[in-house]
């Protein structure tokens, strides 16, 4: 919105022409989405107490560490609205929103955003575990990946390659098929952060650092010159997505201020669905799709963890750990919560080097 009104400007004043910089407004995004983040966190924890809306432990199951987090059920969860709004709001006021990506990327995030309001409201208005059907819930989160990936295919060919991080130019051609590839992508992705949100600061603290690394990928993969330098695709606008990334980075890092040990809200699905569609949707726009795998490990370790639990269970009765996903498995081990939690951040700055690497290895 800035961009729009004072780059223009910049004939009468030249200091507006810093407008034009991405990376001046991704700073300032990331700046902006943290201050309204600290700023209207107090309120919003306070709104979210009134309204009695709190987390829900189900003791079936989780005998063994129900002590640990019984007195959870005091603390307000849904505090994933103040990341949303400190996103979209920072987003708004520093993006070029004539740019299609930024305009996908929000419309995809306030979906999955939805989708889990709604299933969090279920769950905390009848007071149990149990929110939106399992199959609605996958149903809403693959339908706008089937709806992003719809669109994308009929708007260019290009978009049907699937590029391999680390080889240079291996692309996969799949077709029609990468429709679903999309909504793999999505669904994958918000459903990983979604099981990674367990303990204190675990899955913000986590997406912190696939949302910077893919900042800069954004970055780069729409600069015509360092694209061409790396040798990697060029996206023509995806560098407005830093803005994005930038602006989620900062919305993270203010939500993290309250949700870190001992927390003071919880962010709930509307939190962790948001922002796992968040780094879904720009993985997919920058076609760093399969390189998520690598920069997001510590979800998708959460995520494989629960499969091979349930999968080693109906098949085998018998489990492989002690209980997923993983991150429970260490605490019964006998770590302390906080300590696995900044355990999993050390990994998770590994892992975004590592995938920063792969922009020169290949």
């Amino acid at each position: 919105m800035l961009y729009h009104f004072l780059y223009p400007l910049r004939d009468f004043f030249f200091g507006f022409n810093v407008f034009r910089y991405i990376t001046f407004r991704a700073a300032m995004a990331s700046l902006t989405a943290f201050g309204v983040s600290v700023w209207l966190g107090p309120a919003v924890i306070r709104f979210l107490s009134r309204l009695d809306f709190k987390q829900t432990i189900e003791r079936a199951g989780f005998s063994a560490l129900y002590g640990a987090h019984a007195g959870k059920e005091k603390i307000p969860t849904m505090g994933g609205l103040l990341i949303l709004g400190a996103v979209t709001a920072s987003t708004l006021l520093w993006s070029d929103l004539t740019n299609r990506y930024v305009v996908l990327t929000l419309a995809v995030v306030l979906w999955l955003g939805g989708v889990g309001l709604v299933d969090d409201y279920l769950k905390l208005s009848r007071k149990n575990s149990k929110g939106l059907a399992a199959a609605n819930k996958l149903a809403g989160q693959v339908a706008v990946g089937l709806i992003l990936g719809a669109f994308l295919y009929w708007d260019s060919p290009g978009w049907q390659k699937i590029h391999v991080p680390f080889l240079k130019d291996w692309a996969i051609l799949i077709g029609p098929f990468y429709i679903l590839f999309v909504a793999l992508v999505i669904a994958g992705a918000s459903n990983a952060v979604n099981l990674t949100d367990g303990l204190d600061g675990l899955a913000v603290g986590s997406t912190l650092m696939i949302a910077l690394t893919y900042g800069i990928l954004s970055y780069v993969t729409g600069h015509a010159k360092f694209s061409q330098y790396l040798q990697i695709p060029f996206v023509a606008g995806a560098g407005e997505l830093a803005v994005f990334c930038a602006a989620l980075f900062g919305a993270g890092l203010g939500f993290l201020w309250f949700n870190s040990h001992p927390a003071s809200v919880f962010m709930g699905d509307v939190g962790s669905l948001g922002l796992g569609g968040a780094l879904g949707v720009v993985a997919v726009l920058i076609k760093k799709e399969l390189l998520l795998l690598v920069v997001g490990g510590i979800f998708v370790a959460e995520a494989v963890s629960v499969m091979l639990q349930v999968a080693s269970y109906k098949f085998r009765k018998k489990r492989i750990f002690l209980m997923a996903p993983v991150h429970h498995h260490f605490q019964l081990k006998g770590l302390a919560e906080s300590k696995v939690v900044i355990r999993f951040w050390i990994i998770s700055i590994i892992l975004a080097l590592a995938g920063l690497s792969s922009l020169k290895l290949q």
